[in-house]
């Protein structure tokens, strides 16, 4: 069966997405993703060019925050908590983003980037004082970036154990005083 590019850069996409999250940046190769994805190495190189940028494209996303004028403002912490943890759940880009932004400084400007380019301006809009938004946004993240990161990655027992409703009952106050206070 012959695959269109597109469908091609998708399957890529997929295993490289998948190698990054098993093995991190440093020990995944062109070759291990091309062959997960079954094909040449070389069709790797010919759509993405190199590893840097094939980790950028599987690393893309948008945070996808919901429509917070259409929920109660007192809230929006805990709307946000919520989201983030079906964010986590759902999207292995952010947990690849988490797991090597750790250890490669390219990743970590790069998560870097996306919480201050996109949750910046969110709490800009939230709060009003557009002056706070990046102290704001720094600490929101610190609290987002922190449970993730003992919840999916480093798995403690305590954090794992914690159903749903908890964390955001938990976190939720805490992210509305960052956002919202």
């Amino acid at each position: 069966m012959r695959r269109t590019s597109e469908e091609t850069k998708a399957v890529i996409l997929a295993a490289a997405r998948e190698r990054f999250a098993a093995d991190g940046y440093q020990r995944a190769t062109i070759r291990a993703i091309a062959s997960d994805a079954g094909i040449d190495p070389a069709m790797v190189m010919r759509y993405f060019g190199n590893k840097e940028k094939l980790f950028a494209a599987a690393a893309d996303f948008d945070l996808r925050f919901p429509d917070l004028n259409a929920i109660p403002r007192e809230t929006v912490g805990k709307t946000l908590i919520a989201h983030f943890l079906d964010r986590w759940e759902d999207d292995e880009g952010m947990l690849i983003l988490l797991r090597t932004g750790v250890t490669n400084e390219a990743v970590a400007a790069r998560m870097r980037d996306i919480f201050a380019l996109q949750l910046g301006p969110l709490i800009a809009r939230l709060h009003g004082d557009p002056s706070q938004a990046p102290s704001r946004a720094g600490l929101a993240s610190t609290q987002v970036l922190g449970m993730a990161l003992c919840r999916y990655v480093l798995r403690l027992p305590p954090v794992v154990a914690m159903s749903r409703d908890e964390i955001v009952d938990w976190l939720g106050p805490t992210l509305q005083r960052y956002l919202l206070e």
